[in-house]
């Protein structure tokens, strides 16, 4: 059994460059309906099965796209890695229509406080936690939301919601909805990381981002992998290779650092499952980009990438360490660059940690990412949420003094 994955704590950084950010689409007028308008539907993780076509609709519709929020995602999510969590579909509808869905859970611990709090579901092969919510719906969406929660005797204390794009439609939505009920949402935890937008084509983008230098160092370490044999690049065509595809994946992650770790996929039979079924539902949905590089025919790259037009999401990489010096890794992203060419993706989300050394030097881009906490009513729950903030605000002073004196 692997051990569990290592989150990082970023830190905010200070004193750096400007960078290119990710344009955050307006929503559409808000519409706040009567509530006999909209409805909210609570149902066990079982009845998944019988989402999937409104769940689609919604995905193509949605303020903002996440791959890992789509119904492929969650059904190999559930059957795989749920564990006993007993999660919850929450559905918003207006009349029948699908407006908003995520999946919640109780979580024991918030932090390294023993305190049970609702959360959208997380587990560590999720990078992204917005949900989809119908584009003008945001908040409409967590303003009935949180009425279902405030409501709800099975909802403890307060609501933590992982992994939102900061200031997003989304983001915005929960913003407004909780002050409309006069309760703040803080943000509690940020990550910045790298993100591939632009408007130029591959080629461009690659000679004005990365340096001169860098590049020439580049060209001369595909060179010198070029006299060991050929090398080539391909994509996945054709669902009967597929299954071959992901056995290559796992055993050259197995083969690296992340298997002397125990931490790679294949290390954990539940984990290797959730791979196969998450790629095999992005094929069958039509999101799946898999990439590999060969040298004479024995993958030394591989990359897993997820797309969600007009965006799209890197999920996961590997490479051979016998060819470390030769920057496998680095070459595989390149090739990657022509997700910029396709006329339907302007965007890629690299999922990576932040200060990653080798993604934020070809990536220009950066995107925030946030948790975020709202209070709901009753007085035990205000008074842990309470409990909660003041526990934050004093391990930020901690931090901060700590920094002071060590300067």
């Amino acid at each position: 059994m692997c051990p569990a994955a290592q989150i990082a704590q970023p830190l905010d950084r200070a004193g750096e460059p400007p960078v290119r950010s990710e344009r955050v689409p307006d929503s559409p007028p808000r519409r706040v309906p009567s509530p006999q308008e909209v409805r909210v539907l609570v149902r066990p993780a079982a009845a998944l099965d019988g989402l999937a076509a409104d769940w689609a609709e919604l995905a193509a519709a949605a303020a903002e796209p996440n791959c890992y929020a789509e119904s492929w995602f969650i059904a190999a999510s559930l059957a795989t890695l749920e564990k006993g969590r007993q999660v919850r579909l929450v559905e918003v509808r207006r009349g029948d229509q699908l407006i908003g869905i995520v999946p919640l859970a109780l979580e024991d611990h918030y932090g390294r406080s023993p305190m049970r709090i609702v959360q959208n579901w997380w587990h560590h092969h999720m990078f992204l936690g917005t949900p989809l919510v119908r584009a003008g719906e945001e908040e409409v969406f967590w303003a009935n939301l949180l009425g279902m929660l405030d409501e709800a005797a099975w909802a403890p204390n307060f609501l933590h919601v992982r992994g939102l794009v900061e200031d997003g439609p989304v983001h915005r939505g929960l913003r407004d909805a909780a002050a409309a009920r006069g309760h703040a949402s803080p943000i509690v935890h940020r990550e910045i990381r790298a993100l591939l937008a632009s408007d130029l084509d591959s080629r461009t983008y690659y000679e004005q981002t990365v340096r001169a230098k860098k590049r020439k160092e580049i060209r001369r370490l595909r060179s010198r992998l070029d006299e060991l044999g050929a090398v080539r690049f391909s994509r996945l065509t054709s669902a009967d290779a597929l299954g071959g595809w992901c056995d290559s994946f796992l055993a050259l992650e197995r083969s690296g650092w992340k298997g002397r770790a125990g931490t790679a996929l294949a290390c954990d039979a539940a984990t290797d499952a959730f791979f196969r079924r998450a790629v095999a539902g992005a094929w069958s949905a039509g999101r799946l980009d898999f990439l590999r590089m060969d040298l004479d025919d024995r993958p030394i790259a591989m990359l897993v990438n997820f797309l969600a037009p007009p965006g799209s999401f890197s999920f996961k990489t590997c490479f051979d360490e016998e060819y470390a010096r030769f920057s496998p890794g680095v070459l595989i992203q390149l090739e990657n660059l022509a997700v910029l060419d396709r006329h339907d993706t302007v965007w890629m989300d690299s999922c990576a940690v932040e200060n990653h050394p080798m993604i934020d030097s070809l990536w220009s881009g950066r995107r925030r990412v946030v948790r975020t906490t709202v209070r709901l009513k009753g007085f035990r729950r205000t008074l842990a949420y309470s409990v909660a903030r003041a526990l934050e605000a004093g391990s930020q002073a901690v931090r901060r003094f700590g920094g002071r004196g060590m300067a």
